[in-house]
């Protein structure tokens, strides 16, 4: 497999050493390769078009992750750059030799991501991030709010409902049940609730373990928001191991009410993926819904 020059150029710069060699591997919607050099092996990913708009935000994603976070592997980007000319868009990070997860890792997953979520800015809190980023392929908007609810309706749910409809994979039946769940979020969503800086994308594919019991994050859709939208979709596509859950509440506790706040959650990545994959989350993003407008115990 060959890389395009710019990126052969890119890892040189960064590291002062050559590529040596390069191999295939599996990726989503980019070209991507491990990337070997004397100084060590790399990941790299690469697109032209739309999806190489993506490349710039993640990479900040991930310094922010890095620069918070303890007890989790980050891998800081070492290039990044958006397509120009002719030249495709592109990340290059630190290559991570992924393992058989075992309930080590899930534990060290667990404490990091507690301690990384109990990291805080200081000053009032707020939510949101310093510029948008994507969250898959759809963008993500992170303007500052300083109510919770505000900003989970506004940067959150609202956008993916536009995007749902202009994209004719939205329902008009699902009109009243969203509008009503819009209008209850300052009741089932806490107001002020501690902002930490989240992953954003939290699904099983975008954890990595590695080594004797370390766990890596990758692929962020960070911004600083409640904590339980992370924790929250862990449990959407197939929970993570019980180890992760107990180690993860030995080091804070989930608030009471979790359990009913997590379909108002998962929704925003169920329209999400409404939107990217199609009609056949229709029927999650109903339940999902369904689920959100439930009577609070």
């Amino acid at each position: 497999m060959d890389i395009p020059a710019v990126i052969a150029a890119a890892v040189q710069e960064a590291i002062g050493a050559p590529v040596t060699g390069v191999e295939a591997v599996g990726g989503g919607r980019s070209l991507t390769a491990q990337v070997a050099t004397a100084e060590g092996a790399f990941f790299a990913k690469w697109a032209a078009g739309p999806n190489a708009q993506t490349f710039m935000p993640e990479a900040e994603g991930l310094r922010a992750l890095a620069a918070q976070t303890n007890g989790l592997r980050i891998p800081t980007p070492v290039a990044a750059a958006p397509a120009q000319g002719g030249d495709p868009g592109f990340l290059i990070t630190p290559w991570i030799e992924s393992a058989d997860p075992t309930p080590a890792h899930a534990r060290t997953l667990g404490q990091g991501l507690a301690g990384l979520h109990r990291v805080q800015d200081e000053g009032e809190p707020r939510y949101g991030f310093a510029e948008d980023n994507f969250i898959g392929e759809m963008p993500q908007q992170n303007s500052w709010h300083d109510t919770w609810p505000a900003f989970f309706r506004t940067c959150r749910l609202e956008p993916q409902a536009r995007w749902a409809r202009e994209r004719g994979v939205w329902k008009a039946t699902w009109d009243a049940p969203f509008n009503q769940l819009l209008a209850a979020l300052p009741g089932r969503l806490p107001a002020t609730p501690t902002p930490s800086l989240v992953h954003g994308d939290l699904w099983g594919g975008n954890v990595l373990m590695t080594g004797s019991r370390d766990a890596a994050l990758i692929d962020p859709a960070v911004y600083q928001g409640h904590r339980e939208v992370d924790l929250a979709m862990t449990e959407l596509f197939g929970r993570f191991s019980s180890p992760f859950y107990a180690a993860y509440e030995d080091a804070w506790p989930v608030d009471e009410g979790y359990a009913a706040r997590r379909p108002i959650y998962n929704l925003y990545h169920l329209l999400n993926h409404l939107n990217i994959f199609g009609s056949g989350y229709a029927r999650s993003v109903e339940e999902s819904m369904r689920a959100g407008l439930e009577p609070v115990e």
